[in-house]
């Protein structure tokens, strides 16, 4: 089964401009009888050079007004119709922000999920997982309404109500645990509920199920993860990068299982690991989401070019722009990708177009933060639970500096070099930042090591425990360093 589903999806992916140009056209077929498409003069014949002139590059809050009008229940506003769902989503700059899903985007969210579990299978042959427990730590399934009528909730929780029947018998935690909308008694509940079973795959974001395995071993008294399921074999997650989470995920799990990465979003189900082994995410060019990209250097300009598929090179860093059959219209994202392989197309997430520091014209990503930590470790020991990076731009003395907000695990034997191995593998992958070190504009790095359950208390104090909540790994403020200063000074209180 795995190896004829791969291969359908592998046709249909085979020619990917090809198959971009087919999902466009089916985009403005049915995007021309709207209420956004005839303010647009959108046509079902418009040539991608035709949609560009017309409909512009636009975040949330420019596309509220036409969102507004679909979530108070009007019919055929940005897609045929009404959505079945909104997805309810914080927005970086914009509050909440509500995503349509409708009968047509759906089966991108549920089919890609499947079916990069099946790629996994098809590709190494190990298919024993399935006969166990799954666990998916994710959002309440309990859902609200719009003031239209429509079902509301997060996207983790309505993906609940649509699992494979094939896949409800070993699927944990149950749906009256997986109700409890307290994050920290919700995973204590899991703990309890699958501590005796048979557990083979986990999925959820890694700052979660390291909390979860952390738990689950303060409760059952053993030693590692393994010791508990001795059959755990599959690490499924995604939203951030796994590699700052990999040595303690290790220490944890008392070795490595395999690990598939996921690219979901609430605009779409983007991308996914397809190969073992393989650098990149799979992107997901034939199911109903017409991608375009905008260099991530000239993002923002009015007039940067907006480029498809065909036009793309890799190594470079772009913002991710996306059109579906939802009912989003040239929509920023907010992620910046970079590919690694153009036949088939792959890429990794190098970050979010609003998450980066660059108050002294560095513009460092989160793709570079992470590999530098991970260097860092790897040439000087301790492993790392969580940290943040952001500016010190007025010092009581000295020069300015980059300062990181770290919780070790365990703290690296000698801290000293642990921050000069951090500096110079932050210099090697930006230049900018190097230049300005050379130059005397900045001085080295900051390392401010703060008590465990620091980020934990940053995250609750913004409403954003648990779930599909991640910790920004970067900011060109200190509006996540004022509540990790104060969550730290309560731990030492």
């Amino acid at each position: 089964m795995a190896r004829w589903v791969v291969d359908r999806a592998e046709r249909r992916m085979q020619d990917p401009v090809a198959a971009q140009e087919a999902v466009f056209r089916s985009l403005v077929a049915a995007g021309a009888g709207t209420v956004f498409g005839r303010e647009h003069g959108m046509r079902a014949d418009w040539s991608v050079a035709d949609f560009r002139r017309a409909i512009p590059v636009r975040d949330y809050e420019a596309l509220r007004p036409w969102m507004e009008r679909a979530v108070g229940g009007e019919v055929d506003v940005v897609w045929p119709g009404k959505p079945l769902y909104f997805c309810k989503t914080s927005g970086t700059t914009s509050g909440a922000k509500y995503i349509p899903l409708t009968r047509e985007s759906l089966p991108n969210h549920i089919g890609t999920a499947r079916n990069a579990l099946l790629s996994y299978i098809a590709d190494t042959g190990r298919s024993s997982f399935v006969d166990g427990k799954m666990i998916f730590l994710q959002g309440s399934p309990v859902l609200g309404s719009t003031g239209g009528g429509i079902p509301l909730g997060r996207l983790s929780g309505i993906v609940a109500h649509h699992v494979p029947a094939y896949l409800q018998r070993n699927r944990l935690p149950s749906y009256e645990v997986n109700c409890i909308d307290d994050w920290e008694e919700k995973v204590e509940a899991i703990v309890r509920e699958t501590a005796g079973q048979d557990l083979r795959l986990i999925s959820g974001i890694p700052s979660w199920v390291q909390m979860y395995f952390e738990r689950l071993l303060a409760f059952t008294g053993k030693a590692t993860v393994k010791e508990v399921f001795p059959r755990f074999e599959l690490f499924v997650y995604g939203g951030v990068s796994f590699a700052p989470y990999r040595d303690r995920f290790r220490q944890l799990i008392g070795g490595d299982v395999d690990v598939v990465e996921l690219y979901p979003a609430s605009e779409g189900f983007l991308a996914y690991q397809d190969r073992q082994g393989v650098e990149g995410l799979r992107l997901n060019v034939a199911d109903g989401i017409f991608f375009e990209f905008v260099l991530a250097d000239r993002y923002g300009e009015p007039d940067a070019p907006r480029l498809g598929l065909a036009e793309v090179e890799l190594g470079v860093s772009y913002a991710l722009v996306l059109s579906n059959n939802a009912g989003l219209w040239g929509y920023d994202i907010g992620d910046t990708v970079r590919f690694v392989s153009l036949d088939p197309p792959r890429v990794v997430v190098t970050g979010r177009v609003k998450h980066f520091t660059s108050a002294f014209g560095e513009h460092v990503i989160a793709e570079e933060v992470e590999g530098a930590m991970g260097e860092a470790v790897a040439a000087a020991g301790g492993v790392v639970t969580e940290f943040h990076v952001a500016p010190e731009v007025a010092p009581s003395e000295g020069l300015p500096y980059h300062e990181w907000w770290v919780e070790f695990e365990s703290e690296p034997e000698d801290s000293v070099r642990f921050a000069e191995a951090l500096d110079a593998a932050l210099q090697r992958r930006n230049p900018y930042y190097r230049d300005l070190l050379t130059g005397s504009v900045l001085r080295p790095a900051v390392i401010r090591p703060v008590p465990a359950g620091t980020f934990r208390e940053a995250m609750r104090s913004m409403g954003k425990l648990g779930g599909q909540n991640k910790v920004p790994r970067l900011a060109n403020d200190r509006n996540l360093v004022a509540l990790l200063s104060r969550a730290a000074q309560q731990s030492m209180a």
